[in-house]
């Protein structure tokens, strides 16, 4: 599939610490026109990420959008999702590729020059790479990468997705250095409307977004 401007990322611990379930803020977003969704929970236990994700790809289905899975390929297959994202210390992207076949999202977290390169050399539809600004979401053990990084991984001919201290002002910047999709976290509950704020988001990303790059 083709990656859309916005990647909203439904984070469990980041939802609860505003006030929202990870499931309800899910339907926020899809609400707000969020056409790719990843469910997150590095605290859930498998059998609550697992229901979460379900909820979530039903959910999706009226909306026409694709559900994404973090880490867990097995759990992204047996809740009927689109695809699962790995970072460096999660299956392999070719481990995560065999078990949820190859019509399925796989999308890899990368954080250096050589991250990328072994990443371009994977079986992945996109790389994701981050933090590309400061950010409290996530403790990723790096540091802010900048967008010098965002132009080599986009170098590759992978799909990009630009994580990381991604705010409504810094879209521009981030499609300008060669971004194919910006992953949204902590700011789509800015505001507390992450309805309003997807659709905001989803407004500016169309404006901002390269022709080749749109949907």
């Amino acid at each position: 599939m083709s990656l859309p401007g916005l990647y909203a990322v439904v984070d469990a611990e980041v939802a609860f610490a505003h006030g929202w379930a990870l499931v309800d803020l899910a339907q926020a977003v899809l609400a707000g026109g969020a056409t790719l969704v990843q469910v997150r929970g590095k605290a859930l236990s498998s059998v609550e990420l697992l229901e979460a994700s379900r909820q979530v790809v039903a959910m999706a289905v009226p909306y026409r959008a694709a559900v994404v899975v973090n880490d867990r390929a097995d759990l992204a297959v047996l809740s009927g999702a689109a695809g699962v994202h790995v970072g460096q210390d999660d299956l392999s992207p070719a481990d995560a590729r065999a078990i949820v076949g190859p019509d399925r999202l796989v999308g890899v977290s990368t954080h250096s020059a050589d991250q990328i390169a072994v990443a371009a050399g994977e079986p992945v539809d996109y790389i994701a790479v981050g933090p590309v600004f400061g950010t409290t979401t996530k403790h990723t053990g790096y540091d802010a990468v900048s967008l010098d990084l965002v132009r080599q991984a986009a170098a590759t001919g992978k799909d990009v997705v630009a994580i990381g201290g991604v705010t409504l002002d810094r879209v521009p910047q981030v499609f300008a250095a060669g971004a194919t999709s910006v992953a949204v976290i902590a700011d789509l509950l800015a505001g507390g409307d992450p309805t309003a704020r997807t659709r905001a988001f989803m407004a500016v990303a169309a404006a901002a977004r390269p022709a080749k790059a749109a949907l």
